[in-house]
């Protein structure tokens, strides 16, 4: 009761904390490309002004989304002493120097950076600020690839050694350059993108439709925004395809549970095909399948007539390997988690193609139908990072370090109530950040971008100039 409680404290606060850093990776690099035309174009004064109105309006949206990311991320390092105390003991050597390279390192550069970006807006020069921003880019993506080091390491272990009953790092170099870690980072960062550039297509479309039924021109903030997400998005959307491809072909090599598992593949095949539904008992007896032919052997080593291994066979070799035991993860998860993750992504890919095809025939700010559609397809990317994010983890059960420590070795000597009681509060403070981020989301998604400009113009030096004979002593609060 104990590993099943702290697994799903770890899953639910894992699956919300990750809401938050795809988003904010990707609005931290749109941010610095809209700041960076706003400075090129600072000796136009129409292009200036856009450009600068749209990032001011969009780092609101970022700020909010930055800060409850922080505060959900703190608790995930406190659970690994608190619920997974059997894994810090056995891991901690290598897990631990990717982490505390991330804290020491990315973590301060890219908030550090955001206070100068925050603050400095009218205290250091326009250069300094521009690098501002992209060094907190800079640190989003480090904190990613770092973070990421440590989970790569956990799918496929390299640099290291056991000694004493521990896992003790030998080479830091291998642990930064895992093949998993590259293909996983290249995944995440594209999806990203993805991420940020739905949400700016949906805000925008918002406000187009907005527009549309006030009978005024489109606002050129919304409109530009509009046509840099489908860009950049469409570009991304791809690429994450691209990258998830080279994750199916590593996975088949390095975790060939996992991808089975996603297939619901129980013989090995040659040939095999790709399930895109299955209604009934994932056992080899549906009631109804749509299958694609060869497709799942393409999907695992880009051949039409490749062996993709079957879960029994698997499961008797790890047997033996490893000894008695069962090694499937939970089928219906991972079966439906990959489904949804894949569908979702190609319904964004059709969602950006559109757009661009509208934008190239100039009828992006008045094709109604396509703006509507646009608006609940924001939630796409949320929804196909959870089930990705789930789909990894699940599907690398019963380890939690593949091939060298079970999940059951992991979890920490405490009661069951202990347990309980911080599943209870983690999942109610969860949920009212959750009602707090949505709605400040959905607050300034909403405003105007004029107004924003207008309530801003409040923050610059004059207005905290002090009167004459007034004596206050300055703060910066960080």
């Amino acid at each position: 009761m104990t590993l099943d409680l702290s697994r799903w404290q770890f899953g639910i606060t894992t699956v919300f904390h990750f809401i938050f850093v795809p988003l904010t990776i990707g609005l931290a690099l749109l941010l610095a490309i809209m700041q960076t035309a706003a400075y090129r174009t600072r000796h136009d004064e129409e292009k200036h002004q856009k450009w600068e109105r749209m990032t001011v309006f969009w780092r609101r949206l970022f700020l909010i989304n930055f800060a409850i990311g922080v505060v959900t991320g703190i608790v995930q390092e406190f659970q690994f002493g608190m619920n997974w105390a059997a894994y810090s003991r056995y891991v901690g050597s290598v897990f631990g120097a990717p982490l505390a390279v991330e804290a020491l390192l990315a973590f301060f550069l890219e908030s550090t950076f955001l206070g100068v970006w925050i603050f400095g807006r009218d205290r250091v020069s326009a250069r300094i600020h521009l690098a501002s921003i992209w060094l907190v880019s800079i640190g989003t993506m480090l904190s990613a690839y770092f973070i990421l080091a440590a989970n790569a390491w956990m799918q496929h272990p390299v640099g290291y050694k056991v000694s004493g009953n521990r896992a003790v790092m030998t080479n830091f170099w291998a642990v930064m350059s895992n093949s998993t870690l590259i293909s996983s980072f290249l995944h995440v960062f594209t999806a990203a993108l993805v991420t940020a550039t739905m949400l700016m297509l949906g805000v925008s479309a918002w406000h187009l439709l907005r527009s549309h039924r006030a009978g005024e021109s489109p606002h050129p903030v919304f409109s530009a925004s509009a046509k840099l997400a489908l860009i950049i998005g469409a570009i991304a959307i791809v690429a994450t395809m691209f990258f998830g491809d080279n994750q199916a072909r590593l996975m088949e090599t390095q975790q060939p549970m996992k991808m089975a598992a996603a297939e619901a593949i129980y013989n090995t095949q040659s040939g095999a095909s790709f399930s895109l539904l299955t209604i009934g008992n994932l056992s080899g007896d549906p009631i109804f399948q749509i299958r694609l032919p060869h497709m799942l052997s393409v999907l695992a080593d880009n051949s039409w007539s490749g062996s993709v291994q079957g879960i029994n066979q698997i499961q008797a070799k790890e047997s033996a390997t490893y000894g008695p035991g069962n090694y499937k993860p939970i089928l219906w998860v991972t079966y439906w988690t990959f489904r949804i993750m894949v569908g979702c992504g190609i319904l964004m890919l059709v969602v950006l193609a559109t757009g661009l095809w509208l934008m190239y025939r100039r009828k992006l700010e008045r094709s109604k139908w396509f703006l509507w559609l646009a608006v609940p397809a924001t939630a796409l990317p949320f929804v196909a990072n959870a089930t990705g994010w789930i789909f990894t983890e699940m599907g690398r059960q019963p380890w939690v370090v593949y091939g060298l420590l079970k999940t059951s070795q992991a979890v920490s000597d405490v009661g069951t109530g202990y347990v309980v009681t911080t599943l209870i509060g983690f999942t109610a403070i969860y949920s009212l950040l959750a009602i707090i981020d949505f709605g400040l989301m959905a607050r300034y998604a909403r405003r105007d971008p004029d107004a924003t400009d207008e309530h801003d113009e409040h923050d610059h030096d004059d207005h905290n100039e002090l009167e004459p004979g007034e004596d206050r002593v300055r703060a910066l609060v960080y």
